[in-house]
């Protein structure tokens, strides 16, 4: 929300994501200083060279689209599009082929209707605005006076649609880091280090792509005692440094579902609070979002029906394979019984 507010009153969106990743760089590297010193394994350039293309994935252009595509569309939008993050995974899983789908059975058909549900629910918020829902507070805390009439423009002349779709993307940029994030935890699992490495470059590369993109308004860089700077400063220290090394540690600690099963209540808090904070909530938005969450819990269910089987199979046949060890065992030790005692040897 504080971002939102921060773009609707003229921050660049580029220049936000380079001092976003810089105030999460400061944060982590005196801590990584301070405890990994001594504990920091070696690294090889091929590693090295991974988690610059994994920084570029998933902070540089993840970030970059998600909060162009913020400008455009609004908060709850935003958080609500954040559930298809691990229905794409599985998808990708599907296309190459990591994952199937068994249309007969009912765990297939459900994660089948739940990718389903989600493509309606992207196309639902695209499409569809609807009307907007009164705020708990009139007051508005972080929204100008003109903000409704940005939002209508936007709506007028389709910007809406392209943020949308842009916010897609951008979730699609983030499953893709998600999958080099698990690969990158075993071959380098120190967790604070992999972070700080991928914020440095991140940093780098958003620097960069800001420089390019905004090299006509050199103003733009300046940051003063006003929303913009707690934009940057929340969403760098909170929002990038804490939450993705905490989203790091729960995907080696419990994986990358538990962390997905989490994702809804980012949509619930945040129309809380902005209904709280004054700001417009559209039906689209939340009919879009309860689609997004059902496709998303479908796909979980199902995948989790079937490793429960798979597990339960698995159990079966050692179990199998345990009795039949016993019955072996039993019958040699039955055979060693019946037998006479051998004769001593006469050359002894």
């Amino acid at each position: 929300m504080i971002s939102k507010a921060a773009f609707d009153r003229g921050l660049s969106t580029f220049v936000f994501v380079f001092y976003r990743l810089t105030a999460a760089s400061l944060l982590l590297l005196p801590l990584a200083i301070l405890f990994e010193r001594r504990n920091a394994p070696p690294m090889s350039f091929r590693l090295l060279l991974k988690m610059f293309f994994s920084a570029l994935v998933g902070n540089t252009l993840s970030t970059s689209m998600y909060n162009s595509s913020l400008k455009y569309t609004s908060a709850t939008s935003a958080s609500a599009m954040t559930n298809s993050i691990p229905v794409i995974t599985f998808f990708l899983a599907l296309l190459m082929k990591m994952e199937v789908i068994k249309l007969k059975s009912l765990s297939g058909m459900v994660k089948a209707s739940g990718i389903t549900l989600c493509l309606a629910g992207v196309l639902t918020m695209a499409l569809y605005t609807g009307p907007s829902l009164d705020p708990v507070n009139r007051h508005r805390v972080f929204v100008g006076r003109d903000s409704e009439q940005v939002t209508t423009t936007h709506f007028s002349n389709g910007l809406w649609i392209m943020g949308t779709f842009l916010m897609l993307l951008a979730c699609l940029a983030w499953s893709l880091w998600i999958v080099f994030q698990g690969l990158l935890l075993k071959e380098y699992p120190n967790k604070l280090l992999a972070t700080l490495i991928q914020c440095l470059f991140g940093m780098i590369q958003s620097c960069l792509v800001a420089v390019v993109m905004e090299r006509d308004h050199p103003g733009r860089w300046k940051l003063g005692p006003d929303l913009s700077l707690l934009a940057v400063a929340y969403s760098g220290i909170i929002g990038t440094g804490v939450n993705f090394y905490l989203q790091t540690w729960c995907v080696d600690m419990k994986g990358p579902v538990f962390l997905a099963m989490w994702n809804p209540l980012c949509l619930l808090l945040t129309i809380l609070c902005t209904s709280l904070l004054g700001g417009i909530v559209h039906l689209g938005s939340i009919v879009g979002g309860i689609m997004l969450v059902g496709g998303l819990y479908s796909v979980l269910w199902g995948k989790n029906s079937e490793e429960a089987r798979m597990t339960a199979a698995t159990d079966d046949e050692e179990h199998s394979r345990d009795e039949k060890e016993k019955d072996v065992d039993n019958r040699n030790d039955q055979k060693m019984v019946g037998e006479p005692a051998s004769s001593p040897d006469p050359q002894v």
